[in-house]
């Protein structure tokens, strides 16, 4: 799971072919033509061709859908932040050994390629919209020139900004349900009756296939099929497998040259079990001195969560043992390991067992950390180079740290742990005086001491391992509610133990507030969240219920006074709550818990209204000076 930073001073949370492409695949062009506005299968090519808008039209042009004046605000510093990665003479990559050098060259070429994949997971038409801008600046087109910046900044065409407001760089083209990774014109009735009706004809293992976190769904007559994505962007697949191992062969550690071995030979083969193997081994890296990573997360598919919302179709995939998992988006982190960081991240590590020990109705299920056994849980601070694809995409904020593998993958069902990686250049503040303003804007004065950026790390660290605890199955009978319900879990489960943590000697007093204070504050959005922003979602519920509770009250100037002492208590019942809707697994509980709490009140409002003065923040963009200068 990732955690992503969405508080208002700094909002940065964390196949299309071309017609060149179809040459080689070997599909003539007299197939071009006949492709119509649906998705076609071909079996002997294993890929879908979406190229055209109607019969015999090529989709090689786009209208832009925002104006000059609209472009030129979002793109101005006031409105588009920018996080820095490690520059090109950056001291912690002088430092590293050449042969690792050498290996980060490979590392971000791969992650290139890896961002190419998930563009046309993302959406179908990236690509080639891509495509066009590019060939558009070229012909000195400002208004290409702009949105490019923002495509850059979101890694596609369509995303929601800090505001919340949907965003599409095309007219005409929006975010779907199914992303990329369904047909364009499925719906969601369309797709429960496509299921069923397969399932009644005896297609099981077409059906899973089609509800595995890792296929592209592609319609095939009246039906669907799912293509697991290793063979569906096998070329590009290969050629990442290719960087892996040239990496492989000159980075210094054995470790980590290992795992890059096991993940190249994942991306050759469609086996998830090999997938399983190289996540294993990723969880252990510990000592390394380079960090690489495929991020695989799901929060972006919300066509296959509906599945739970048919009767008929739940209990026919029950009946034949089918769960049906959102699908993964893929993600490329490159990064060189920073030491003092780590350090300090394991500071918490030996107290796992115990928190397991106190989690809400342990006894009902299995943790992946236990308090009788190893503590499979590795960590790292990460000096970022590079993050591409779903890890890298700024929409309304980007990735801030993750916890993986998540529960659906099968490394955690042979023996493996999970890993934290948390990224280093998106959590610092570049701007401390904006800071101040806000805080003079929205927090009782008598509570400014206890406000401390560096605690919201300490909270995230806690977020972070909290995914490690609580209920080890996934909550796929939880549906469209399930990331927003664990996400919840795993900010209450960092809040409900820092009482435990300051008396076991982890925090002082002083940090205990530190955490508290800064946790309620930050919990303060911009603006409401849509319910597809469960990162956003869950910080409006647990907005509320603390209000509700008295963990903090509305001065009469319209500041925010935290009642400290109550916070923790407060959030021990809320994180009782969580644990029970998941154990029981009831899709109708979580519905109504998520829709009891997710209410804008007038306390968030008032504050929203505030934060928005001080915080023009719309977009947000990644500066990757090294980066840049190794894909030369």
């Amino acid at each position: 799971m990732k955690i992503t930073a969405i508080n208002n001073f700094y909002p940065s949370f964390r196949g299309t072919r071309d017609k060149g492409n179809l040459r080689n695949n070997k599909i003539t062009n007299s197939e071009i033509k006949e492709f119509d506005k649906k998705e076609t299968f071909y079996p002997n090519y294993a890929i879908i061709v979406p190229i055209v808008l109607n019969k015999g039209e090529k989709m090689e042009t786009f209208e832009l859908n925002l104006s000059m004046e609209e472009l030129k605000k979002r793109t101005h510093k006031d409105y588009l932040m920018t996080k820095k990665f490690l520059k090109a003479d950056a001291p912690e990559y002088l430092a590293l050994a050449q042969g690792d050098k050498e290996a980060l060259k490979h590392l971000c070429k791969a992650s290139q390629i890896l961002e190419k994949i998930n563009m046309q997971i993302d959406c179908k038409y990236n690509l080639a919209f891509k495509n066009f801008l590019e060939k558009e600046i070229e012909k000195g087109n400002e208004q290409a020139k702009l949105t490019k910046i923002l495509f850059d900044a979101q890694k596609g065409m369509n995303a929601i900004d800090s505001m919340s407001n949907q965003i599409s760089l095309a007219k005409g083209i929006t975010s779907k349900p199914g992303k990329g990774v369904y047909p364009e014109d499925l719906t969601k009735d369309e797709f429960h009756s496509i299921l069923i009706k397969m399932l009644k004809a005896g297609k099981i293992e077409d059906v899973k296939n089609i509800l595995t976190q890792r296929s592209m769904v592609v319609r095939d007559g009246d039906i669907l099929r799912g293509i697991d994505y290793i063979d569906y962007f096998k070329e590009d697949f290969e050629k990442m497998a290719d960087e892996l191992d040239k990496a492989s062969e000159v980075s210094t550690n054995v470790d980590f040259n290992e795992y890059l071995k096991l993940q190249a030979k994942a991306l050759r083969e469609a086996d998830p079990m090999l997938d399983a193997y190289a996540d294993k081994k990723w969880a252990t890296l510990q000592d390394t001195p380079l960090e690489f990573t495929i991020t695989r997360e799901n929060y972006e598919d919300e066509m296959t969560g509906t599945i739970v919302e048919n009767e008929e179709l739940s209990n026919l995939l029950k009946e034949y043992g089918i769960s049906p998992i959102p699908k993964d988006f893929l993600g490329g982190r490159v990064g060189i390991i920073n030491k003092k960081g780590t350090e300090a991240l394991m500071a918490i590590k030996e107290y796992l067992p115990t928190l397991a020990d106190n989690m809400p109705y342990k006894d009902e299920y299995e943790q992946t950390i236990s308090a009788d056994a190893d503590t499979k849980q590795t960590m790292v601070d990460v000096d970022m180079v590079m993050a591409s694809g779903d890890v890298g995409e700024y929409r309304g904020g980007i990735t801030l740290a993750e916890n993986l593998p998540n529960s659906d993958k099968l490394s955690l069902t042979i023996g493996g742990g999970r890993r934290n990686v948390y990224h280093r250049q998106i959590r610092f503040i570049s701007d401390m005086s904006k800071l101040q303003e806000r805080l003079d804007a929205v927090l009782d004065k008598d509570q400014h001491k206890y406000y401390l950026d560096e605690a919201d790390h300490w909270f995230t660290i806690g977020h972070e391992n909290a995914h490690s605890l609580g209920p080890k199955e996934s909550s796929e009978k939880l549906g469209k509610y399930r990331n927003i319900i664990e996400e919840n879990k795993a900010d209450m489960g960092s809040l409900a133990f820092v009482d435990l943590l300051t008396e076991l000697g982890m925090y002082t007093p002083e940090q205990r507030k530190q955490i508290i204070v800064t946790f309620v504050v930050d919990n303060f959005l911009k603006s409401k969240p849509t319910m597809a922003q469960a990162h956003r979602v869950r910080t409006v519920m647990q907005n509320k219920y603390m209000h509700d509770r008295g963990g903090y009250e509305i001065t009469k100037d319209g500041k925010i006074h935290v009642n400290i002492d109550k916070v923790v208590p407060i959030a021990k019942d809320m994180l009782a709550e969580i644990i029970r809707i998941q154990i029981d697994g009831d899709f109708n509980k979580a519905e109504k818990y998520v829709n009891d709490l997710f209410v804008w009140t007038d306390e968030m409002d008032l504050i929203a209204q505030k934060l928005q003065k001080i915080n023009k923040t719309l977009n947000g963009q990644l500066e990757t000076e090294l980066a840049d200068q190794l894909l030369k």
